[in-house]
């Protein structure tokens, strides 16, 4: 069985692939899942959004490759985050989280995001085009998660790097040696923190671990890990597709430009429209489950394609079109259930202001380039752009 997600078309445009298999089988055998094990593929809406909250498919990736053999080297601070875990052990380590990304939490973060989104545009050569990714999308979470954790602005390039190689699809060496870099740099940055306490979320957790709730030291570096990579990558694969979308879509940016407080209303359906995480993370069925009419097997991986659900029609007509009067407030691009994007909130703001700003900064912003030459990050897990050359 070939893989079409493999092909280089879907990496410029994955939905007539999915539009495809969701119409053949809304669940179907995957050509390869996790480690290049057979696994099962869910591109339906309504299978997605079961899956994602069915406790029978497992999030405890350690459990799964146990005894298995694998030539991947991962540090196990990198290998075993919040991500990977199952109650009750995730619902301790995400309550000691989940209140630095509340909406309470993230208002006082908006005039630091607002101040970072304009410095970075004042770095704007105005008669030459411009990379929207390296010049903000890329940076401006960076800056903000670093800012939320209490990483050191002389650190921030490093650990920029590094989050990046960690989605380095088909190098397996890099990622592993990103993985021990930025677990060695936490490591090093918790152990200073302790000898200088401050007041970022770092601090918080590091404080945290002396209390009733007994955080490990592997967790605590797999936490600040965890939030560092996954608080900007998304983000900045969210910043990319949305101005993408806009810019190909002109009544709809000019509607946005003219009307900003239109902004906010209009995320979800940029997020469902052309999702920053394509592949929900890793899951396993612990025992046979029935999704959408196929039998999935104990002991086997599936594979949720978020980026297809958020395309099903059956959920949203005419899924191809970007409407910003939908109501797409079900979208899965931040998941759903109990692993759902704590980040949410600031990913929205981040997304919000960063967007606000450019369109009305910008008005006569378009692409600099034809949309066929754009580079794709190539990686299945998120869908992002390489680069976004844009002429203001």
């Amino acid at each position: 069985m070939t893989d079409p997600t493999q092909d280089p078309r879907f990496l410029r445009n994955p939905y007539p692939t999915y539009a495809a298999m969701r119409s053949a089988c809304p669940v179907q055998p995957a050509p390869t899942g996790s480690g290049g094990r057979p696994g099962y593929l869910v591109t339906g809406y309504a299978e997605a959004r079961e899956a994602l909250g069915d406790p029978r498919l497992s999030k405890d990736t350690a459990a799964f490759f146990q005894g298995r053999g694998s030539s991947r080297h991962l540090h196990p601070a990198v290998a075993h985050h919040m991500l990977a875990t199952d109650p009750p052990q995730h619902t301790r380590l995400r309550k000691l989280v989940t209140k630095a990304f509340t909406t309470g939490a993230v208002t006082k973060l908006r005039p630091f995001i607002a101040r970072v989104t304009d410095e970075l545009l004042d770095r704007w050569p105005a008669d030459e085009p411009v990379d929207f990714v390296a010049g903000l999308a890329v940076p401006l979470p960076v800056i903000v998660i670093c800012e939320l954790l209490g990483v050191p602005q002389k650190d921030r390039s490093d650990v920029q790097r590094w989050s990046g190689e960690l989605f380095a699809a088909g190098k397996p060496d890099v990622i592993d040696a990103a993985s021990h870099s930025m677990a060695d740099y936490m490591t090093g940055l918790i152990a200073a923190k302790r000898l200088a306490p401050g007041t970022s979320l770092l601090d918080q957790l590091i404080s945290a671990r002396a209390g009733d709730d007994r955080l490990s030291e592997e967790e605590l570096v797999s936490l600040a890990v965890l939030l560092l990579v996954a608080g900007h990558e998304t983000t900045t694969n969210f910043l990319g597709n949305a101005l993408l979308a806009l810019l190909q879509h002109p009544a709809e940016r000019d509607r946005l430009r003219k009307n900003p407080d239109e902004i906010p209303a209009a995320l979800d359906e940029l997020l469902r429209f052309d999702s920053p995480v394509s592949t929900a993370t890793f899951r396993y069925a612990t025992r046979p489950v029935t999704l959408g009419g196929t039998d999935i097997p104990a002991d086997t991986p599936v594979l949720v394609a978020l980026g297809a659900a958020n395309r099903d029609p059956r959920r949203f007509p005419s899924p191809d079109r970007l409407d910003l009067d939908r109501d797409a407030t079900a979208q899965l691009g931040f998941g759903h259930g109990i692993h759902r994007c704590v980040g949410a909130p600031l990913a929205k703001a981040e997304a919000e202001i960063a967007l606000r700003a450019v369109l009305t900064r910008y008005p006569g912003i378009r692409l600099a380039v034809p949309p066929d030459r754009l580079n794709w990050r190539h990686t299945r897990l998120v869908r992002g752009l390489a680069s976004l050359p844009v002429t203001l």
